[in-house]
């Protein structure tokens, strides 16, 4: 109860510490260097765009006057892109398989010691104004494999509809810290768990548009034909005022729950907030309440940049009433892509990200907490990150569950490489950097 009480404690109490920081903090200029995405690699972890959400690639733009169309045919102009990137990273992450305050239970100590090396290699091919065609492929040493990134066609037609198929990221909702409304991330319970494979047709509508698609997870690469339950259908409509930003969307797929979702976005003074709920009917009636038909989740949540933006805040209430319901994790730098359970009940998060700007390499220093006060369970994670040299940064930070052994964060601890330790800490340096090419004809 305690730990809950802080915790709630400390969310109600940070906009109004963004506020009195804001008033107080001298005017300078915002930071101006380029964060990394919000994910759950606390390696990679930045939230200094939070707001701005894992979105894939825009897929038009819309034309407002013969001169931004003339402007459009330059970028569109016939051509082909080639671009290489390399990463390489190294170092080692001391941990015990339990937590040092467990000392009723044996443990043992592992020193994890970890390379990587990985190189992506992309075509990006304007073979007319209208039609696009974009390629990426990876591979990874140690454990070669040679993996297909991306491999998608964008059709333009007339400058009022435009389709994009094939494999891509795509992504809906707010939440930097728990994705139940990115419904295209949603799997049923018996699978199939690959890769999504979508198409999609954007049709803009003001400065908003609607959004319908077509998904499926079927194998495609060993030529499995996917069958009618393994296709999904959804679509999603943005409404964009000035002071305020929504998205409502469905998603239907045999062998789960049909659900929609709406998503606010709005500023109140320097404060970001947003609000999300989720609706889920259980055709098969076994899950949720009101005879087990309807269940759902909602959430709250706010960021703030204070102290001249060195500081960023995030904070965020979540509840699921919604059991038996799973989604795709993204793969990260250091974790495969996983089928990952939503947890029943209240769940909280507070990010913070401290920067340092004039202090050589750039020092940012991070935290992440989430709590789950049914079971009992959290998940904390302190660090910094440095660049040291260019295109070379050091990562530290300290992975830990906290609370019950049998709950989830304990159960399904952040590690190196999956090794499912609940308590560790991670030192790497990475090297990495990218190069690009381009003939117009």
């Amino acid at each position: 109860m305690k730990f809950t009480f802080a915790f709630l404690l400390l969310l109600a109490f940070m906009p109004f510490a963004a506020d009195a920081a804001s008033d107080t903090a001298p005017d300078t200029a915002p930071d101006t260097g380029t964060p990394a995405p919000l994910s759950d690699d606390f390696l990679l972890w930045d939230i200094a765009d939070i707001f701005d959400g894992p979105q894939d690639e825009p897929a038009y733009q819309v034309i407002e006057d013969p001169g931004v169309s003339q402007v459009l045919s330059l970028i569109r102009r016939r051509g082909i892109i080639f671009d290489a990137s390399y990463e390489f990273w190294g170092g080692f992450a001391p941990g015990w398989s339990e937590a040092p305050w467990f000392t009723s239970y044996d443990r043992d100590f592992s020193w994890a010691p970890a390379v990587r090396m990985r190189a992506d290699f992309g075509i990006d091919a304007q073979i007319s104004e209208v039609f696009r065609v974009r390629t990426s492929v990876y591979f990874t040493v140690p454990d070669f494999s040679f993996t297909l990134g991306e491999f998608f066609f964008d059709y333009n037609l007339h400058d009022r509809v435009f389709f994009r198929a094939g494999k891509f990221g795509l992504s809906w909702g707010i939440s930097p810290n728990f994705s139940f409304t990115d419904l295209p991330a949603r799997v049923p319970g018996e699978g199939p768990f690959g890769d999504a494979f979508i198409a999609r047709a954007d049709v803009p509508v003001g400065i908003g548009g609607l959004q319908l698609l077509a998904l499926t997870r079927a194998d495609l690469m060993r030529g499995n034909t996917p069958r009618p339950q393994d296709i999904g259908w959804g679509g999603k409509y943005n409404l964009a005022f000035r002071w305020a930003d929504f998205d409502m969307g469905v998603f239907f797929q045999q062998g789960m729950a049909s659900r929609g979702f709406l998503s606010v976005n709005t500023t109140i003074g320097n404060t970001e907030v947003y609000k999300e709920g989720m609706l889920a009917i259980d055709h098969d009636g076994e899950n949720g309440f009101f005879n087990g038909a309807l269940s759902g989740a909602f959430n709250v949540g706010f960021a703030r940049d204070f102290f001249s933006n060195r500081l960023t805040v995030n904070g965020e209430l979540f509840y699921n009433a919604e059991d038996n319901a799973f989604w795709v994790r993204p793969g990260t730098t250091i974790r495969d892509t996983e089928v990952s359970p939503f947890i029943q009940g209240f769940n909280m998060a507070v990010n913070l990200l401290y920067r340092l700007p004039g202090f050589a390499g750039n020092p940012r220093f991070f935290l992440q907490a989430l709590y789950a006060p049914a079971q009992n369970t959290a998940q904390l994670v302190p660090g910094f990150r440095i660049n040291i040299l260019p295109h070379t940064e050091l990562y530290v930070a300290l992975p830990m569950a906290l609370g019950s052994r049998d709950g989830f964060y304990y159960r399904n601890p952040i590690d190196i490489e999956d090794r499912r330790r609940p308590f560790s800490l991670v030192m790497l340096i990475t090297l990495r950097g990218s190069v690009r090419a381009a003939h117009h004809f």
